[in-house]
């Protein structure tokens, strides 16, 4: 096995020499758009194997065993032209818009729409190129290995607090599944899923009841997400590709808020949602009118509360993690703690102590 954990560290150090990347947040879009390659093109040997019939949705150039793999690759400005000219520009739209190919086409556009290329040095480039090509996501060990360096990077490169976006711990995600329970054929939806925590909980808990190709397929087509913004998009998707989900179509990256509330109809209810929506901050403004006029406010974590109750099926089950205090505040807060013990079975309310979602010290 290799050393996950220092290969991660030694390509933060390579790209702390690259002028164009500037702080904590392009490196980790940076590492993660390299590593979402290098990841989906191990998985795609991997189904090669097993799926005669599988067809790439990138173009053969543009394949990572292709144009990143050899050590002796391009490099210099030879190899920033080409991924800047040709890479992004195929992988930002120009792919398979037709077939069975096309959902798997979808998730790579989707991944790259607001994605970059920080770094300003090909030479550089390449020598994290060559860090990545020491890891082999194929085998288990490995990828087991980097999950965990993943969720730790996560932790230490976030920016806690802003806009109430805190990393949801293992421990408590684990917790919140195991209590929730998810059955194979019941839809897990999270509606800020953020880098795919509660979704990846959820896909190891059902897996354990899988006997069959078929009851795999049924596990696949049960795992849904949304997330607006780019980066934990970013990751969730891997997450999702590290996880066995091989085409995660149903991971979308959007605002689950900017649809209207009486949009959301019996076809968009599910029987399991599982989250920690971002709170203490706004949401743009006219986003609030998507909503009945007694659950109007610009609160995120009060829109996100109306919307899941919208969004279960009747006997299905919610577990939210909210701010301290969020059943005794005022206004549109009231309303929801009203409906929660008047329409809803609200069966558990656990607090947690302070220190769960502090960031852990440099």
């Amino acid at each position: 096995m290799s050393n996950v954990s220092g290969v991660i560290k030694s390509i933060q150090d390579i790209m702390r020499k690259d002028v164009g990347v500037d702080g904590d947040a392009q490196r980790i879009s940076q590492l993660v758009w390299l590593f979402f390659l290098k990841i989906l093109d191990d998985r795609e040997a991997e189904l090669e194997l097993i799926d005669d019939d599988f067809v790439s949705p990138l173009p053969e150039h543009l394949r990572w065993r292709n144009w990143a793999a050899d050590k002796e690759g391009d490099t210099g400005e030879k190899l920033l032209d080409f991924v800047n000219l040709q890479l992004f520009a195929k992988l930002k739209g120009d792919l398979p818009a037709q077939g069975d190919v096309a959902k798997r086409a979808q998730v790579i556009r989707d991944v790259f729409e607001d994605t970059y290329n920080y770094m300003k040095s090909g030479t550089l480039l390449r020598q994290v190129i060559n860090k990545i090509n020491e890891v082999d996501f194929n085998n288990s060990d490995d990828r087991h290995t980097f999950g965990a360096i993943y969720e730790q990077v996560l932790k230490d490169l976030q920016s806690a607090g802003n806009a109430g976006e805190f990393y949801t711990p293992r421990a408590v995600t684990q917790f919140i599944i195991n209590r929730l329970n998810p059955q194979l054929g019941e839809t897990v939806l999270d509606p800020a899923c953020g880098t795919g925590g509660f979704l990846t909980c959820a896909i190891d808990h059902k897996r354990k009841s899988v006997t069959s190709t078929a009851e795999e397929e049924v596990l696949r087509g049960s795992i849904r997400g949304v997330e607006k913004k780019s980066l934990p998009h970013m990751l969730c998707i891997t997450n999702m590709i590290l996880h066995g989900i091989d085409t995660p179509s149903d991971i979308r990256h959007g605002n689950t808020l900017t649809k209207a509330y009486r949009d959301y109809t019996d076809k968009d209810r599910v029987a399991v949602i599982a989250t920690n929506p971002p709170f203490g901050g706004m949401e743009e403004d006219g986003i609030e009118n998507n909503f009945p006029s007694h659950l109007r406010t610009r609160e995120t974590a009060d829109l996100f509360m109306a919307l899941i109750i919208r969004l279960l099926k009747t006997n299905g089950r919610a577990a939210v993690v909210l701010p301290d205090g969020f059943l005794f505040g005022e206004g549109v807060k009231s309303t929801l703690k009203q409906i929660l013990i008047e329409e809803c079975n609200l069966h558990t309310i656990v607090r947690l102590p302070n220190g769960v979602f502090a960031p852990t010290p440099a």
